[in-house]
Order: structure tokens, then sequence, then C-alpha cells
């Protein structure tokens, strides 16, 4: 049986923020990234990993959940840029990648309201 953590590191930002979450011990992470409040520019999302929450590395592996037919391969990016519009979407991290922290940011242009939420998936022992 499994059972899920969830946060909400960036919780109604106006700024460009960043913030950690510990998933250490995950099989499965989902990142939840979400502008509102749009008037002009934009937000761009992005995950940094972390061994040791000292020296983080950018995160270019992001499971797109985009359209795509059987025969094409999953869609990773290191980044979701909302452009010019409020937006929502969904991420999740390659399964065979296990760090124990990773830190989620929204990097602001002009306006907006940023969130993210993190789901971590856990085996219950």
């Amino acid at each position: 049986m499994a059972f899920q953590q969830i946060s909400h590191p960036i919780n109604g930002a106006t700024a460009t923020t960043s913030a950690v979450v510990n998933i250490e011990g995950a099989k499965r992470v989902v990142f939840v990234f979400i502008r509102t409040d749009h008037s002009s520019g934009k937000t761009v999302f992005s995950v940094k990993v972390s061994p040791d929450n000292t020296t983080y590395i950018t995160y270019n592996k992001l499971i797109d959940n985009v359209a795509n037919t059987n025969s094409q391969t999953l869609t990773r990016v290191a980044s979701y840029d909302t452009g010019a519009a409020n937006g929502a979407k969904f991420y999740t991290m390659s399964p065979e990648d296990v760090f124990p922290y990773v830190e989620v940011t929204a990097t602001e242009t002009t306006d907006g309201t940023h969130d993210v939420w993190v789901i971590a998936e856990y085996d219950e022992n």
C-alpha cells in the first residue's frame, strides 16, 4: 500500500521565489505549477535536485503531460514557461531518479501569482 505527502512550498507568491522540499524515499513525484492574476509578463517554473541539500543541479528531465502517440517517447523538459498568460500544468519526475531534495522556483517577469504543489508517493513500510 502507498501513501502520499502533499506540500505547497510556493503559496500565492507575487515575486520570484524558491523553496526546498524533502522527497527522500519517494517512489513517484508530481509537480503542479499554477500562475494566476496575469496582467502582463510570464512565469517560468523550474526544478533543481540535490543529494545533500547544499549542491543543487538543474533537473532537465521533467516528464511533460503532452499528448503523443504510442510510438513516441516521453517529452522531457527543464521548465514550464506560462507564456504571457495564466496557466496550470503538471509534470512528473522520472521514477529512476531518486534525489532526497528538490528546489522548486517560480521566476516572475512583471506580475502574477505563483503556486507550486509537490506530491510525493511513498511505499508504506
